[in-house]
């Protein structure tokens, strides 16, 4: 019965070391705070159940292995969370937690296409570091082992879809929606391109407001977003396909709200 026990429990305290990674698809290490926390419950639960029921009828020394063991999976838990927040904290590029967001939007061929939207408890799609909740825009919460984890291809790859300078394949509601630099679009060669309003005044406080800029980007995949929590001065990005051009006229809501109450203006 103590082998059967130790190696119960050596399985579920382990699992979050064993899904811990994110390396097949993205090379960041990352503990599963989360995973370690239900394991650990779990742990504490199955052995209060064996209590229960053998308890009265176990020999001392069972007992003794029990309460040594509800010990070892209390202890092996907070000490695998407190040691991984420390290890994450300590290794991360953004030097502890964030709080980023910012807004997109993506055109087909002068038609809007949503994100899949979340389903479950979670309420997201992708991570729980990085993700969206139905309201196109793009959560950055916690801890970034890499800055480049808030790049616009990375959180695609998150979100189940695909995302390169000359190709986008979109999850969405009705299946997936491929855009791919030559295919045809509205009769004419259309090509994927995206364009970023970002504000170029973040830190400076001015009677006018914000400035925003409109740029277009060469390599869109790599973008990582700007480190901001609120929308302004947190991005706003366009990903269009189409007939190739240097500006868009589509903006975030956001932005627009912003321009017309004179909170943000154009530089």
């Amino acid at each position: 019965m103590k082998s059967a026990i130790f190696l119960f429990l050596a399985i579920i305290l382990l699992a979050p070391a064993s899904f811990s990674h994110e390396e097949a698809k993205s090379n960041f290490v990352r503990f599963d705070f989360a995973l370690a926390g239900i394991a650990g419950l779990a742990a504490l639960l199955i052995l209060t159940a064996i209590s229960m029921l053998y308890g009265k009828k176990a020999k001392d020394g069972t007992k003794k292995t029990l309460m040594a063991f509800f010990i070892l999976a209390a202890i092996g838990t907070t000490l695998y969370l407190a040691g991984g927040t420390v290890y994450t904290n300590m290794i991360s590029e953004t030097g502890g937690p964030v709080h980023w967001h910012a807004d997109f939007e993506i055109w087909n061929c002068g038609t809007k296409l949503d994100l899949i939207d979340p389903t479950g408890l979670s309420n997201r799609v992708g991570s729980s570091e990085i993700h969206e909740h139905g309201d196109d825009r793009i959560h950055v919460e916690g801890v970034l082992i890499r800055k480049n984890e808030a790049s616009l291809h990375h959180f695609f790859e998150l979100t189940g879809s695909e995302f390169t300078n000359d190709h986008l394949m979109l999850q969405t509601n009705g299946g997936y929606s491929e855009m791919t630099n030559g295919q045809t679009c509205n009769g004419k060669v259309g090509k994927l391109q995206a364009f970023l309003y970002r504000i170029t005044n973040p830190n400076t406080v001015t009677k006018t407001g914000f400035i925003y800029e409109q740029v277009k980007l060469d390599n869109a995949g790599d973008y990582v977003l700007s480190p901001y929590i609120n929308v302004p001065p947190g991005d706003c990005i366009i990903i269009e396909f189409g007939e190739e051009k240097n500006s868009t006229d589509k903006i975030c809501e956001t932005y627009r709200i912003a321009i017309e109450r004179g909170d943000v203006r154009g530089g």
